[in-house]
Parts: C-alpha cells; structure tokens; sequence
C-alpha cells in the first residue's frame, strides 16, 4: 500500500509542476489568470524563463516515476526527492516573504502552500525511510 501511495504522489506531482510549468512558458499571463494573480506585460518573459525552472522540477519528478516504476536503488529517488525539496523549501519560502511583505499578491500564497507541503511530505518521507521501506 505504502509503494502506490508513495508511487501516486511522484506522479501527481510530476504532472502538476510539468504542466505548471509548460502553461508557464506558453501562455504566463493566462497561468497567472488561473492562480488569481496578474503581473504586468514587463515581468511575463521572467515569468516564462520561471516556467523552465518549474518544468525542470517536474521531469525530476517523472524521473523519480520511473525509477519507481523500475524498482531502481532508493537511494536514487531519495536524491531527487531531497533536491526538489530543497528547491521547493526554497520557493515557498522566498513566495511567502514577499506576499508577507507586500511585493506579491496573496494570490501566489497557492504557491508557497503548495511547494511548503511538498517540501515538508518530502522531508518526513527522507527522515523516515518512506523510500527505502515502501518504494519496492
């Protein structure tokens, strides 16, 4: 039970940050829509180079699918479960910052939530072997 739990969260989030990611690069203004943000005209190419970042997450993660789906060595989906932690801690971190100071809307508190709790999932999983015991 605990490999398909674990297995079911890789993929949700490997389709959510490619996704994420790729409606970033394509169309910014419209993902932001959809978030309840707006940026202004100037900032949109940023938002699309973001949108590479946020899709490189996101074929980490369909990386880590497949290594489950292969019943590789944990210690490789571990890796890439602590890097794309450190790089969601990072990002909500950072997001929750700016909304706390007024330089973001509160709309990007989605965000923060969002990759705070993977960062957190992730974390507890490492710290108590979730990977090692349940990904076979």
């Amino acid at each position: 039970m605990m490999r398909i739990a674990l297995l079911v969260y890789q993929i949700l989030i490997a389709i959510s940050d490619s996704a994420t990611g790729i409606l970033l690069l394509l169309a910014p203004a419209w993902t932001l829509g959809l978030m309840g943000v707006s940026a202004s005209q100037d900032t949109l190419v940023f938002l699309a180079w973001i949108g590479a970042f946020v899709f490189a997450i996101g074929l980490c993660c369909a990386y880590g699918v497949r290594l489950m789906l292969a019943r590789s060595c944990p210690g490789r989906i571990e890796t890439v479960w602590l890097l794309t932690a450190l790089v969601r801690a990072s990002v909500a971190i950072f997001v929750l910052q700016r909304v706390l100071n007024g330089t973001l809307d509160s709309g990007w508190l989605l965000v923060a939530c969002a990759d705070g709790s993977c960062a957190i999932v992730q974390g507890v999983g490492l710290k108590k072997g979730w990977l090692k015991h349940g990904a076979r």
